[in-house]
């Protein structure tokens, strides 16, 4: 991958979502509720307030949650992406 997020931005890519229920019952593609977990991919430098450097919370490879509306949706070579802002990211998940 070949994104190099500017400021506070970190690129992530959706987890899959599960395609069957606790029950056992396979669910189609337009049941399936979309996930708001993801992988981080790329972390940008973090943004500048009063001239400093804000460091960011996240990094590559933290499993997160984000806000169901957040970031704008990319496709590089073949591969679907959304770039958001570090305050969309909800929480790291351990």
């Amino acid at each position: 991958m070949n994104i190099r997020p500017l400021g506070d931005r970190v690129v992530i890519k959706k987890l899959e979502a599960e395609s069957t229920t606790k029950s056992g019952i396979v669910l189609t593609g337009t049941a399936k509720e979309q996930p708001q977990e993801a992988k981080v991919m790329a972390v940008g430098p973090g943004a500048v307030v009063d001239g400093k450097r804000v460091e960011m919370d996240v990094k590559v490879g933290d499993k997160i949650l984000y806000s169901k509306y957040a970031g704008t949706d990319v496709k590089v070579a073949g591969e679907e992406y959304i770039i958001l802002r570090q305050d969309d990211i909800l929480a790291i998940v351990e």
